[in-house]
């Protein structure tokens, strides 16, 4: 079985593959500050909390890691090393995606777009575009041929939320869902109203315009923990695949098992 981690800036997303069945996925928060054996504790709950019996817990042999949070490295390669005792695959400059990347520096580039992308690809084999609704909102454009083409990237829908609740004193924290209309009449619909649709509306503009730069209409693809509430609104969104980025490690790692 194959084990992969998606370290995200805020939620560590982790995802259990026999073949290429995905049997289960957690989410967790990002916590740099763990230990090895708190992560690994952790991860044992997860199992547990999925009613997985030892012997499947045992039968990972491969495990692949894409994270943009560096420190946290540092305590997920020793925790595959003590508790699964597997080097775990990193994805990063030198690993295989089997996908040209057109980048000024192609190091820049986050890990989880790179996966992401090559996900897309193999997936539906059609050029697209991207969006995946993370602490950053990021937008990837991949060609006709499979070539990673770049993207853009805007503040993701908390934190944009996070400075609004910060450094508006008179504004209420409020929870992130739809209204019933967009001319509110109460403050916290009001913030709702202007958080879901002004997204929506950056999420459209953005691929509208990305569109009309490539004079072509590519496949759009929503991924990410928001994604299913945003897309509903964004009317540029083809399809939602909350996934894309575990099949992307998945995928990426069966390039590189040899």
């Amino acid at each position: 079985m194959l084990l992969v981690i998606d370290v995200g800036n805020t939620n560590t997303v982790v995802g259990l593959f026999d073949g290429e069945q995905l049997l289960h996925d957690w989410r967790i928060r990002t916590e740099i500050d763990h230990t090895i054996d708190e992560y690994g504790v952790l991860i044992y709950n997860l199992y547990q909390s999925s009613r997985m019996k030892a012997k499947e817990m045992k039968a990972v042999n491969a495990i692949i890691i894409s994270c943009v949070v560096p420190p946290m490295l540092n305590i997920l390669e020793p925790l595959c090393v003590k508790y699964f005792n597997i080097k775990p695959l990193i994805v990063g400059p030198g690993i295989k995606t089997g996908m040209p990347i057109f980048y000024d520096n192609p190091r820049e580039v986050g890990a989880d777009r790179i996966v992401n992308a090559v996900a897309a690809f193999k997936k539906y084999q059609k050029e697209s575009i991207i969006v995946d609704f993370g602490t950053a909102t990021t937008f990837d454009y991949v060609s006709p041929k499979g070539e990673y083409m770049g993207g853009c990237i805007a503040p993701g829908i908390v934190i944009s939320s996070e400075a609004l609740f910060a450094r508006a004193s008179k504004l209420p924290r409020v929870e992130f869902s739809k209204p019933k209309t967009i001319i509110t009449k109460d403050t916290v619909s009001a913030i709702q109203a202007g958080i879901m649709f002004g997204y929506a509306g950056l999420v459209d503009g953005i691929v509208n315009r990305m569109k009309a730069e490539t004079k072509t209409k590519p496949f759009v693809i929503a991924t990410g923990g928001l994604a299913r509430i945003v897309a509903e609104e964004a009317k540029s969104i083809d399809k939602i695949d909350e996934m894309l980025t575990l099949d992307g490690l998945r995928i990426i790692y069966e390039l590189n098992k040899k």
